[in-house]
């Protein structure tokens, strides 16, 4: 082992199910005007220490782990807080949907403007991990999970969209050397294209997402994505493989707990329940049956 991992790190998991409680009780409401400035969204993110490995270091360090050992690092690695500045920095996607009764409503969700990432903003490594993680991760830093119709937007509206660059499977993709022989890729896409960190950025992974179908199949991970173009993913939703399987080509991106609905300011887990407003982040409609699952615990997902 090449440096020492702390323990793992406590994931405010009670807190969390006690927010989602009261945003599935629709109380998680607050009115929005001049005199309210939006709070800072990156608030909960821990600063990156001054010491903190970069993601080459990062990337050496766990080469030699098994997967399990490395995620642990992932995990603590994130919620010590190093990651880039960048991602902190969130960037606004914007929806307009028509109702029911026919009136347009509008709304903005704030998003990374990357994928999750260990390192400093001069190196970092996008960083792939399973279900288990990345919901550690997602509640510490009080973000969410896309979901499918969010990823579409988000590839919709961003400033720059990367060709995916898949690599050849086998057992081989769930290794750290091909997480970094895929980051490098990246890298050199977005060297040649011109692309500075920073604006939205999408294309080059699939995401891990958040779905009604882990209700029926709480042991798996959701991912969809891997966009060629607009409406052209060439991973369509998918339940396949296990919660804690992790490949080279997954992507976490998170989505901040507060959006903007109309004038107001509001819980993006209340939305999402919601059985009239629901679509306009979800083309499931409400994912109320996820929620309340993953509120009280019903998901939690296999070690393996």
């Amino acid at each position: 082992m090449l440096f020492p991992f702390p323990k793992r790190s406590f994931t405010r998991r009670d807190a969390f199910k006690l927010a989602l409680a009261a945003a599935l009780a629709g109380r998680a409401r607050s009115r929005a005007s001049d005199a309210t400035p939006m709070p800072d969204l990156a608030a909960s993110i821990p600063p990156r220490a001054s010491d903190a490995l970069t993601g080459s270091e990062f990337a050496q360090a766990v080469m030699g782990l098994d997967r399990h050992e490395r995620e642990r690092s992932i995990q603590d690695q994130l919620l010590s807080g190093n990651l880039p500045d960048f991602l902190r920095k969130l960037a606004p996607v914007s929806f307009r949907h028509r109702l029911a009764n026919g009136s347009t409503v509008a709304a903005t969700i704030f998003v990374m403007p990357e994928y999750l990432a260990i390192g400093s903003d001069g190196d970092f490594l996008r960083i792939p991990m399973n279900l288990n993680t990345a919901r550690a991760v997602a509640e510490r830093f009080n973000f969410v999970l896309p979901t499918r119709k969010i990823v579409d937007a988000i590839y919709s509206e961003s400033a720059h969209r990367l060709t995916p660059q898949p690599l050849p499977a086998g057992p081989q993709m769930i290794s750290t050397g091909y997480y970094r022989t895929h980051n490098a890729m990246i890298d050199e896409q977005s060297v040649e294209r011109g692309i500075r960190e920073g604006g939205l950025i999408a294309g080059h992974k699939k995401d891990v997402v958040l779905t009604n179908l882990l209700a029926k199949r709480p042991t798996q991970i959701a991912i969809y994505g891997w966009h060629r173009g607009v409406g052209a993913p060439i991973q369509p939703l998918s339940t396949v493989h296990g919660a804690g399987y992790a490949d080279y080509s997954h992507g976490i991106r998170l989505v901040s707990h507060i959006m903007i609905f109309g004038e107001e300011q509001r819980s993006i887990l209340d939305l999402l329940q919601d059985p009239m407003l629901a679509n306009i982040l979800s083309d499931e409609g409400s994912l109320q049956p996820v929620l309340e699952a993953w509120a009280k615990g019903g998901l939690e997902p296999a070690a393996a």
